[in-house]
C-alpha cells in the first residue's frame, strides 16, 4: 500500500498528479510490464495512469488495447497485492475492447479457486467479465462453490457476477437459484442482501413465484437491513404490477416502520406516503415516523425526511400539516438543502398568511443553495400560487428578484415557465408578469429563452392595458441582441402593428430599419410584414399572416402530393389540415431541465398511418384528409366474453368505423369477425372489412365504412350494432381447434352513438384568435347567423358547468381563454371557433347568465346555413 501513499508536498499542492497525462507516453510506459523481474511500484504506478486515462472517458484502440492487455497479463508473475487487485481492474476495463482476453481465464480461474481470499473475489468479478456463453459451462461449478463459500466477500462477488451474467445467458440466475437460497441463510447482511437479488431476476417473470417468495421473507424477515429494504420495493411493486390483495403486503410494510434500523423505517415509510393504495392510516404512521426523523442529529435522516415529506405534500397536505412545527425548527438548519426543502414544504401545507413570512426566510438564504434546491422552490411557488391567487404579486416580485441573481438556463427557465403558468392561471398577475420578464430580458443571456420571451410578448402584449409600453423593449432586441433574438423581436413587432392600428404607423418605420440588417433571415422577415402591413388594412386579414397556424406537416405533406396528382381544377383548401399537437408535460416536482414543448404526430396523423395500411382502405381514402378520430368508445361491459371498443374515424364524406375486438375465451377460436351496422337506410354501407383470425387474448381490427348521407341533419343518429363470427372450439392449452368446421354465431352490443362532435375539430390557434373581428368579419362574408335562447337543465347550475358541458358537447375550441370565469361572476361570455367536416368555418358565441338557473343566449355563424341550424337544433 506505501505505493499509493501521497508526499506531504503533494497533499499541500492540492493538486492532480495525472492531470496532464497523453495516451501515447502512458501507453510506452507500459512496455515496463513486461521487464524482468517485475518492479511492482513502477508497474502499479503506470497501471493506475491506464485506469485514470480510461475512467476519464479516453478511447484505446482495438491494437492498442490488446498489446497493453497482454503486457498487463506478465504481471500475474507478482505476488504485490496492490498490483494484483489492479491487474484485475485491467481486466475488467479493457477486456470489452482488447482481443483475445480469453487468454487470462486459466490465472483467474486459479486465483477464484486459490486459498487467497483477497485474490479470489476480485478474480471472480473479473473472470466474468470475460465470460462468454460458450465458456459459462467451464465455470459453472466454480461459480455454485463461490456462492456457497464460507467468505463472505467471495460469496457477494460470486451472486453480483451472477446478476452480470444474466446479459450473458438469461437462465443464469434459474440455475443457480439454489444455492442462491442457501446464500440467503448467510449471516452476513451483504451476502443476504445480494442472494435475494439474485433470486428475484430468477423468478421475476413468474408473478405468482415472486409472490411466493415475497410471502416466504415477510414472515421470516431478513437479518440484512439491505434485504429488507429490497423486500419492501418488492412488495411495493407486486402491489402496483399486479392484481392482488395488498393488504398482506401493506401490514407487511407498515410493520417494518417499527425495525430496529433507521434505513428499513424509512424505505417503509417512504413507500407507505408514494403507494396509491395507501389508506389514511399507513399515511398517517409514515408521517409520524418522518417526523420523528425531523428531529434526528444526523443531517442524512432529516434531509430524508424532509424530502419525502415535501413529496407527499403534493398530494396530502393536511397529511403533512401535523409536521408543520418540526419542519419550522428546520429552517434554521445549517445545511441550506434541508432549510429549502423545509421551507417549500411549508409554502404548500401552510396557510395563506404564513406566506410572507416564509418567501421573507427563503430571501435570506436563496442565494447560497444550488440551482438545483432553487428549482424547487420556483416549483413550490408555482404551486402557491394556484393554491392562492390573491398572492401572486409577493410571489411574482420574488421570482423576479430570482431573475436577477446568477444561475444557468434551467434553473432560469423554470422562473420563466413559473411566471408564464401564474399568467395564465391568473388574469390579473398579466401585466406584472409582462413586466417582470421585459426586464429579463434586458440582460437575459440564453437567447432560447429570449426568443421565448419575446414570442409570448407578441401573443399577450397587444392585449395588455398599455401595448406601446412594450415596444421599447422588444425593440432594443433588434439593435443589441443576435440574429435569432432580433428575428424573433421583428415578429413581435409585427404582431403589435397586426392588433394596434393606433402603433402601426410607427412601428412600420421599426420594421422598414429591420430590412438593412446584416441577417438574411431578420431582413426576410422584416420586409415580409412591411409588405402584407402596409397592403392590408383590415385587422382580420392581417392577422393570420402574421399569425398563421402551425398545421399538422404530415398531413400537409399528404394532401399537397394528393392535389398535385389529382386535375388542380380547384384551388387547394388549407382548412382541411388538422393542426399540430404539443406534448404538454406537468410541471416536475424537481425540475432537472426545462424542455421546450415539441412538435409529435397528432393522433389523427397516427391512425391515418395505421389506416392506409390496410389495402382495402387505402383505395377509398388515397385522397383523402382524416378530419378527426373519437375517442375510445366501449360497446361491451369490460368483463364480457368479447370485448369490443370502436374509433370513429371521420373524413369529408366517409366515416370509418374501426372495432378493436378482443376473444376472452380461452376454448374459442374466432374467424371471420365483423360487427355488422344497421343503417336504417340514412348511411350508405361502402365496405366492410372483416378480421380474419381472433385467437385467445389476442386484439384484433375490423372496419365498416359508412358514407355520410347528404341530409346534414340526419348524420346525428344512434346505430344498432352486432357482432357476427365463426366459434370454432379449441384445446385451450394449445390454442388449436378442435374441428376444421365452426358455426354462425353473434353477440349483440350497444348502440353506436355518432354525434355532432364526431364531425367537427377545434382550431388549434383559437387561443390566440381575434375573435372579434373574426365575428365580425363574418357577418361581412355572408355567413348564415342562427340564434337561439336556452334554459339549462337543474343539473347545469353553475357557470362552469355550462361551461365544460358545452364545450365538451360541441368539440369547438374556447377563444382567448373564454372557458375561464371568475369564481363570483354571475355573467359570461363564451367565445368558441372551429370547423366541420368538408372544412366549413364555424364561429359560436355563448352568453351565459346565472340566476336561480343558467340561460344561455346561443348564437352560430356559418358559412353553410346546415352546419348552422344543426349546432343549434343539437344543443337543442
Amino acid at each position: 500500500m506505501n505505493a499509493f501513499k501521497r508526499e506531504k508536498k503533494e497533499e499541500e499542492d492540492g493538486g492532480n498528479p495525472f492531470q496532464h497525462l497523453e495516451k501515447t507516453s502512458v501507453l510506452q510506459e507500459a512496455r515496463t510490464f513486461n521487464d524482468t523481474p517485475v518492479n511492482p511500484r513502477k508497474c502499479a504506478h503506470i497501471l493506475t495512469k491506464i485506469l485514470y486515462l480510461l475512467n476519464q472517458g479516453e478511447q484505446l484502440g482495438t491494437t492498442e488495447a490488446t498489446e497493453a492487455f497482454f503486457a498487463m497479463t506478465k504481471l500475474f508473475q507478482s505476488r504485490d497485492v496492490v498490483l494484483r487487485r489492479l491487474v484485475y481492474l485491467g481486466i475488467k476495463e479493457l477486456s470489452s475492447v482488447a482481443e483475445d482476453v480469453i487468454i487470462v481465464t486459466s490465472s483467474l480461474t486459479k486465483d477464484m479457486t486459490g486459498k487467497e481470499d483477497m485474490y479470489r473475489a476480485a478474480a471472480i468479478r473479473a473472470l466474468c467479465t470475460i465470460t462468454d456463453g460458450a465458456m459459462l459451462a467451464a465455470i459453472e461449478r466454480y461459480m455454485k462453490q463461490a456462492i456457497v463459500d464460507r467468505s463472505a466477500g467471495v460469496s457477494s462477488a460470486a451472486l453480483v457476477s451472477t446478476l452480470h451474467l444474466t446479459n450473458v445467458s438469461g437462465d443464469v440466475a434459474r440455475r443457480w437459484a439454489n444455492e442462491a437460497q442457501e446464500a440467503l441463510n448467510s449471516d452476513n447482511v451483504m451476502v443476504q442482501y445480494h442472494a435475494l437479488g439474485v433470486l428475484y431476476q430468477a423468478r421475476k417473470t413468474d408473478k405468482h413465484a415472486v409472490i411466493k417468495l415475497v410471502a416466504k421473507l415477510m414472515r421470516s424477515s431478513p437479518k440484512s437491513p439491505y434485504a429488507a429494504c429490497m423486500l419492501i420495493r418488492m412488495a411495493c411493486k407486486l402491489i402496483d404490477e399486479v392484481d392482488v390483495d395488498a393488504t398482506e403486503f401493506l401490514e407487511f410494510i407498515e410493520s417494518c416502520i417499527r425495525h430496529k434500523s433507521e434505513m428499513v423505517v424509512y424505505e417503509a415509510a417512504h413507500a407507505l406516503v408514494n403507494l396509491g393504495k395507501s389508506g389514511t392510516r399507513e399515511i398517517a404512521s409514515a408521517i409520524s415516523v418522518l417526523q420523528l426523523f425531523c428531529g434526528s442529529p444526523k443531517p442524512t435522516l432529516r434531509y430524508a425526511a424532509v424530502q419525502a415529506l415535501n413529496k407527499v405534500a403534493m398530494s396530502h397536505p393536511a397529511a403533512v400539516t401535523a409536521c408543520n412545527l418540526d419542519l419550522e425548527n428546520l429552517i434554521t438548519d445549517s445545511n441550506r438543502s434541508i432549510a429549502t426543502l423545509a421551507i417549500t414544504t411549508l409554502l404548500k401545507t401552510g396557510a395563506e398568511s404564513s406566506v410572507d413570512r416564509l418567501m421573507k426566510q427563503i430571501a435570506t438564504f436563496v442565494s447560497e443553495i444550488s440551482d438545483e434546491f432553487k428549482v424547487v422552490v420556483v416549483q413550490a411557488i408555482r404551486s402557491l400560487c394556484q393554491k392562492y391567487p390573491r398572492k401572486h404579486s409577493v410571489l411574482m416580485n420574488f421570482l423576479s428578484a430570482m431573475l436577477r441573481d446568477e444561475g444557468g438556463l434551467e434553473y432560469k427557465a423554470a422562473i420563466v415557465d413559473t411566471i408564464i403558468a401564474v399568467m395564465e392561471s391568473n388574469h390579473e398577475a398579466k401585466e406584472s408578469g409582462l413586466a417582470h420578464l421585459c426586464e429579463f430580458i434586458e440582460d437575459c443571456e440564453h437567447t432560447s429563452l429570449a426568443v421565448r420571451i419575446l414570442h409570448l410578448l407578441g401573443q399577450e402584449g397587444p392585449t395588455s392595458k398599455n401595448p406601446s409600453r412594450y415596444i421599447r423593449f422588444i425593440y432594443n432586441r433588434v439593435i443589441l441582441e443576435c440574429a435569432s433574438v432580433r428575428a424573433a423581436a421583428v415578429t413581435a413587432l409585427a404582431h403589435f402593428a397586426a392588433a394596434c392600428p393606433v402603433l402601426l404607423p410607427n412601428i412600420l418605420v421599426l420594421l422598414s430599419r429591420c430590412q438593412l440588417d446584416s441577417d438574411d433571415e431578420v431582413r426576410d422577415r422584416a420586409t415580409y410584414y412591411c409588405t402584407i402591413l402596409q397592403e392590408n388594412n383590415e385587422n382580420s386579414s392581417i392577422l393570420p399572416l402574421v399569425q398563421p397556424p402551425q398545421l399538422s406537416l404530415p398531413s400537409l405533406e399528404r394532401a399537397l402530393r394528393n392535389y398535385i396528382n389529382s386535375s388542380m381544377q380547384e384551388d387547394f383548401d388549407i382548412s382541411q389540415i388538422p393542426t399540430a399537437q404539443t406534448i404538454e408535460e406537468p410541471p416536475p416536482e424537481v425540475m432537472t431541465s426545462v424542455k421546450p414543448q415539441a412538435l409529435r404526430l397528432s393522433r389523427e396523423e397516427t391512425f391515418m398511418e395505421s389506416l392506409s395500411k390496410v389495402p382495402e382502405l387505402s383505395a377509398i381514402i388515397h385522397n383523402e384528409i382524416l378530419f378527426k378520430s373519437s375517442p375510445v368508445f366501449e360497446l361491451t361491459e369490460s368483463e364480457t366474453e368479447y370485448n369490443v371498443k370502436c374509433i370513429k374515424h371521420c373524413f369529408s364524406d366517409y366515416l370509418i368505423l374501426q372495432f378493436d375486438c378482443l376473444n376472452t375465451l380461452p376454448d374459442q377460436l374466432l374467424e371471420d369477425v365483423r360487427v355488422s351496422v344497421e343503417t336504417q337506410d340514412i348511411y350508405d354501407v361502402v365496405c366492410e372489412i372483416p378480421c380474419k383470425r381472433l385467437p385467445y387474448n389476442e386484439p384484433g381490427s375490423t372496419y365498416t365504412v359508412l358514407k355520410f348521407p347528404e341530409d346534414i341533419h340526419s348524420t346525428v343518429i344512434s346505430l344498432p350494432t352486432t357482432l357476427r363470427f365463426i366459434a370454432l372450439d379449441c384445446n385451450p392449452a394449445t390454442g388449436m381447434p378442435e374441428s376444421e368446421q365452426g358455426y354462425q354465431d353473434e353477440y349483440m352490443l350497444e348502440d353506436l352513438e355518432i354525434t355532432l362532435r364526431d364531425q367537427v375539430r377545434g382550431v388549434g390557434s383559437a387561443r390566440s384568435l381575434d375573435f372579434q373581428s373574426a365575428w365580425e368579419s363574418a357577418a361581412s362574408r355572408n355567413f348564415i347567423t342562427h340564434e337561439q335562447i336556452f334554459a339549462l337543465g337543474a343539473t347545469v347550475n353553475t357557470l362552469e358547468l355550462a361551461i365544460n358541458s358545452l364545450v365538451s358537447f360541441l368539440g369547438l375550441d374556447p377563444v382567448d381563454r373564454s372557458d375561464r370565469v371568475k369564481s363570483d361572476a354571475n355573467q359570461h361570455t363564451l367565445m368558441l371557433a372551429g370547423v366541420f367536416r368538408g372544412g366549413k368555418e364555424l364561429l359560436a358565441r355563448a352568453k351565459l347568465a346565472l340566476t336561480e338557473q343558467v340561460t344561455m343566449q346561443f348564437t352560430v355563424r356559418s358559412a353553410d346555413p346546415d352546419v348552422a341550424e344543426l349546432i343549434i337544433s343539437s344543443v337543442g
